[in-house]
């Protein structure tokens, strides 16, 4: 009798394992009891592999499961237009995930903060960023204070063994550090800069673990993997980015004058309408809380994602030298010396964006993209899907499309640029993601990609140090993070 009665609870356990919670979700691959599909990406590396097998398989519309919770993914770009375009309300709210929350405090900041809070900071940002010249000439000449920094210290070791990424690095940090909070990470505070800068990389490699992929989307089983636990990791990254963060903004409300029009940073921007908020009797909206959150979101955007693209970026080229000798010979044409390039010089440069936009494509540096619920009852595709439902805009998938992108697996620039030698624009390259939760410092990153690299690439002789180049295998985390970069730099233009 208890044989038969395990053996029953048994079937009737699969039966709704395989086919009873899924029966009005899209159609997709079979999860396994509690890992959901979570180990498929976790096995597949990189992770969007098994995204793109399953868009082949299922078509544009599938439902993926981690752990016990359905995702509706979307892999075309015609659905993704169709949904996150031209109904981008409905998709526009973040899926709450519970190890986000215990990180913040709460649903905080731009990216994990939904509704009224989320419109209000990300239009804040948005506002604020082009006060502060994004777009215009002022926030170039930051950049290009940065370009010649990176260009001092360079020349300091020219010819011999060179770490090309930690330069970089410090640069793109010093732009969006001096946007948010007034001030450059110099010879006089370069132990505040390694902090930081061992913070990004900590969260982009012990974050990217089996063991904190599996606990955070089946704790379950995941507590009792190897290793560090998601809490113990969560305590020591927030304990100490929230404290430059908390540092930062009390100085700057010590020394803040509430009675100018004008704004020096971020940071005295929103403690300006913080006050102003509270005067009206709103004390939630602009809290500390979320104040600290949104240089958060800031801070990483505007470092972990651009350093990582400008990284990749160096290896593709660096790979393929018939690619770097056309950019060098584009360079002498149009340039012709080793002046600043400028974003003046962007449209006479059609080659060199070809290959920032192939690098981006290649380099694919989102898994998977942002968690999205739906803030309605909707029809995707023609399935029924209900108010509150996670849906994925998979990227990846799409700027990997074959149909699209023939050998999309190839590094190849000339698909960007037609015979005459002009540029194309392919609308399904789409790096900073679609619709309302696109990334909103794009801006900024596509002025700082453009402006680090033409400068390095015109001005620099790149030979390969004893360690030779990185290869372009990402096999070797969960997610796409920067390459060890050495190289032996040499002045082109002398």
């Amino acid at each position: 009798m208890i044989l038969l009665l395990l053996s029953a609870a048994v079937c009737l356990f699969l039966f709704h394992e395989l086919y009873w919670k899924r029966r009005s979700l899209p159609p997709g691959p079979t999860p396994l009891p509690f890992m959901g599909n979570t180990l498929a990406m976790l096995l597949e590396k990189p992770g969007y592999e098994c995204f793109r097998r399953w868009t082949k398989q299922f078509g544009g519309v599938y439902t993926f499961w981690m752990g016990n919770i359905p995702y509706v993914i979307i892999g075309s770009y015609d659905l993704l237009k169709e949904t996150f375009v031209r109904d981008g309300d409905t998709y526009k709210d973040k899926y709450p995930q519970p190890f986000n929350e215990k990180l913040r405090g709460g649903m905080y900041g731009i990216v994990e903060s939904n509704g009224h809070m989320w419109s209000t900071h990300r239009r804040f940002a948005l506002s604020t960023l082009r006060d502060f010249g994004l777009g215009k000439d002022l926030m170039q000449e930051k950049i290009l204070i940065e370009v010649e920094d990176i260009f001092r210290k360079y020349d300091a070791q020219l010819g011999k063994e060179q770490d090309i990424q930690v330069v970089l690095n410090n640069a793109i940090a010093n732009v969006i550090n001096q946007t948010i909070f007034g001030y450059r990470f110099d010879e006089t505070n370069q132990e505040e800069f390694e902090r930081m800068r061992h913070l990004v990389e900590y969260q982009e490699k012990q974050f990217a673990t089996v063991k904190v992929y599996v606990e955070a989307f089946v704790p379950t089983i995941g507590k009792f993997l190897p290793g560090k636990s998601l809490d113990q990791l969560l305590d020591d990254w927030r304990n100490s980015f929230y404290t430059f963060f908390d540092t930062q903004i009390e100085n700057h409300r010590k020394k803040i004058d509430f009675d100018s029009e004008e704004s020096q940073d971020y940071a005295e921007a929103y403690l300006k309408e913080q006050k102003k908020q509270e005067a009206l009797g709103e004390f939630e909206l602009f809290s500390n809380t979320q104040f600290s959150n949104t240089c958060l979101d800031l801070w990483l955007a505007g470092v972990s994602t651009t350093n990582t693209t400008v990284n990749w970026t160096i290896c593709y080229v660096l790979n393929h030298p018939d690619v770097l000798q056309k950019m060098n010979e584009e360079f002498d044409q149009v340039v012709g010396s080793d002046r600043l390039v400028t974003m003046g010089d962007k449209n006479n440069l059609p080659y060199f964006n070809a290959v920032l936009n192939e690098s981006q494509r290649c380099a694919n540096i989102v898994p998977i993209n942002l968690f999205h619920a739906t803030t309605k009852d909707t029809v995707i595709n023609g399935y029924p899907v209900k108010k509150g439902t996670g849906v994925i805009a998979q990227i990846s998938t799409v700027m990997l499309d074959e149909k699209i992108f023939p050998e999309p697996y190839k590094f190849n620039p000339d698909r960007f640029i037609d015979e005459n030698g002009k540029p194309i624009k392919i609308e399904q390259l789409i790096p900073f993601s679609i619709g309302k939760r696109q990334c909103p410092g794009e801006g900024l990153a596509r002025m700082e990609i453009f402006l680090f690299l033409a400068n390095f690439f015109n001005r620099y002789k790149i030979s390969p140090s004893s360690k030779v180049f990185p290869n372009l295998d990402k096999k070797d985390n969960v997610g796409v993070f920067p390459k060890d970069l050495h190289a032996i730099l040499n002045r082109r233009n002398c």
